[in-house]
């Protein structure tokens, strides 16, 4: 795990300063503080940030082929790099170290671009092809690493991290109003666009070339949700399941230095954590984390559960609110993307204590209700649709029903009854952004008018786009489908790549890895979700190594009390943040709107998300545009 920066000038003459690449390097020193390198020929410049977790004494980057004529540098880890490896001293390449970064450079050397599907892992990397002068930049198939960067005109700049980006004084700080809207509708930036003009993410499963001053972006590989004719019988896809996950987990625990688990007390991690202690005869450290003084569902005594069942040298760390407002400004100096992923700030400070504890790598449960269909949303919505297709043409007797539900106590029930009449492609917005919240039903006299004139389309544009190429999937599969495109790459994994590394620590996601992802994806909806049953297979599979008091336990997800925060600890904090005469909030938004969202919070109302939210963007404004970064 590292960071890479670099720079092509597309006239191919004007060389690259050496002092640029050190200036960008130096932005993401956190992300790698074992070492850095560099390499400058012509219009090239690569630098590279190094944390040392395979290849320890020989995986200095950037790496170069026998000859010199390929160089790489590289974010993440390569988990089929020993097989690769072997298939490539057969074909007679030589190796110099031990670390997965060199293989990389001579499977490009043997494939060129195509190199990159044969890649298992995590990954977001640039080559360099010195003789045919062609830069080729890839990030992996889900988006676990980041890359970024920029078309100045003259130049491809990119980096892991954007912070290393403006450091290019021809990388132009100007706000994307676009992304603004987009933000606002889904609490995180879905798609290539960030919140700078001109600033964009390699989007997962994609490579971009650079070759002759042209830029070509290729997708590289696509979740495909086709069931399988192989896995007609539930006991045998749970058979192959457990085979999956045994061998998926070996591979991510490589390392050449001590492996720990994070630990929700969930299914998940616990799952994790299962198959990982047979993968070693050392005791496992396990990390949790909670919060001081607070009434509402604790994870840690499930985590605890979960550490003393599998024997792990446990750790937990409890903080505070103002253990989360200290590290607010640094929260949004890591994130560099807007995102209201509250539980982020609690990751920082379990992982820092991870490296407190002398554990470098760590394992996640991440992504499994993705992969397995763990969400109540995907079970309520799916139920939905069952009960619009038994009502047929009495839809509306069906919207009454959840309607007088809804008003006698379950409240939950309205938002669905609203949905009757409406299409999967607005379920998205049912659970995840729904039309509404406080921001989408105030847009038209939130927004200043010039700001609501330059947005162009619809802000749920991102969404709406990846449902209607789903046609014909059963609903779970392109729910499933969209939030692996959006959600997870955009929101979950940006958060869980940036905190960790905030800390210099290595984050794994097993559950993540492609070939699990495929598997899912095989098979038949019931599989994963039927009835009031979520993620039925991966239950199926842990049944008889999981403790059943966490197999069975109703989802709560990871509860952080930051409406109370808000509203009474960091109040004032809050208010100025916003309301500063100052505030760049205040050109796009009128202010006597913002006034009422910010005292119906006041008045325990929930928008405390939409708070959270403005205080981000005021946050980031002040740090990105205004020059006044919070340094970690």
């Amino acid at each position: 795990m590292c960071g890479i920066v670099g720079k092509l000038n597309l006239d191919g003459m004007e060389p690259v300063h050496p002092q640029l690449i050190k200036r960008m390097k130096g932005e993401i020193a956190h992300r790698g503080p074992d070492g850095d390198g560099d390499f400058l020929s012509g219009p090239i410049g690569l630098g590279h940030r190094r944390l040392s977790i395979i290849g320890l004494e020989s995986g200095a980057q950037p790496m170069s082929n026998e000859d010199g004529s390929v160089w790489v540098v590289y974010n993440g880890e390569i988990y089929n790099f020993r097989e690769l490896r072997t298939e490539l001293e057969v074909r007679g390449h030589t190796f110099k170290s031990d670390s997965d970064t060199e293989v990389i450079v001579h499977l490009y050397e043997e494939f060129g671009v195509e190199s990159v599907e044969r890649l298992r892992g995590m990954f977001a990397f640039a080559v360099w092809d010195e003789r045919n002068q062609l830069l080729l930049l890839a990030r992996d198939r889900v988006g676990i690493k980041p890359l970024y960067y920029a078309n100045t005109g003259k130049a491809l700049v990119f980096a892991s991290e954007i912070k290393s980006l403006l450091v290019d004084p021809s990388v132009e700080r100007r706000v994307n109003p676009r992304a603004i809207d987009r933000f606002l509708t889904y609490y995180y930036l879905p798609g290539e666009e960030t919140l700078l003009e001109g600033v964009y993410k390699l989007d997962p499963g994609h490579y971009l070339t650079v070759n002759n001053g042209r830029i070509t972006k290729r997708q590289y590989w696509d979740l495909h949700f086709q069931v399988s004719p192989r896995y007609t019988s539930f006991d045998e896809a749970v058979e192959a399941l457990q085979t999956l996950l045994r061998s998926t987990v070996k591979d991510y625990m490589i390392s050449d230095v001590p492996v720990g688990v994070l630990l929700s007390g969930g299914v998940d991690s616990t799952g994790v954590l299962r198959y990982a202690v047979e993968q070693t005869d050392k005791r496992i450290s396990t990390f949790t984390v909670g919060f001081a003084k607070e009434d509402f569902a604790d994870e840690r005594p499930y985590a605890r559960l979960a550490a003393e069942h599998y024997g792990t040298l446990h750790h937990e760390i409890t903080i505070t609110a103002k253990d989360f407002f200290d590290f607010l400004p640094k929260y949004i100096w890591h994130m560099e993307e807007p995102v209201c992923e509250v539980p982020a700030i609690a990751l920082y400070y379990v992982s820092r204590l991870a490296r407190e504890s002398s554990v470098k790598v760590l394992l996640s449960g991440e992504g499994g209700d993705e992969a397995f269909g763990g969400y109540g949303k995907y079970r309520n919505l799916v139920a939905l649709e069952g009960l619009k297709s038994a009502f047929g043409p009495a839809r509306g007797s069906l919207r009454f029903m959840l309607e007088r539900i809804g008003a006698i106590g379950w409240k939950g029930l309205t938002k669905y009854a609203r949905l009757v009449d409406r299409p999967p492609s607005e379920y998205y917005f049912s659970c995840a952004s729904t039309p509404d919240t406080p921001f989408n039903l105030l847009k038209q006299v939130l927004y200043k008018k010039d700001f609501g004139q330059s947005l162009g389309g619809p802000s749920d544009e991102p969404t709406r786009r990846l449902y209607r190429q789903l046609n014909g999937l059963p609903l779970l599969h392109q729910m499933l489908y969209v939030d692996t495109k959006t959600w997870l790459p955009d929101d979950l994994l940006i958060k869980a790549d940036k905190m960790t590394m905030a800390t210099s620590v290595e984050l794994r996601v097993p559950l993540l890895d492609h070939q699990v992802l495929e598997f899912s994806a095989s098979l038949p909806p019931h599989f994963k979700v039927r009835g009031w049953s979520t993620k039925r297979i991966l239950k199926a599979a842990l049944r008889k190594s999981v403790p059943s008091e966490i197999l069975n336990r109703k989802k709560v997800g990871f509860q952080v009390p930051y409406g109370r925060w808000l509203r009474e600890e960091s109040k004032d904090f809050v208010y100025d943040t916003i309301f500063d005469k100052s505030s760049p909030l205040r050109t796009y938004f009128c202010d006597a709107v913002l006034l009422q969202v910010f005292q119906a919070q006041q008045r325990g109302e929930e928008v405390s998300q939409e708070i959270f939210a403005l205080l981000v963007l005021a946050l980031w404004h002040r740090q990105f545009l205004n020059g006044t970064p919070a340094t970690a």
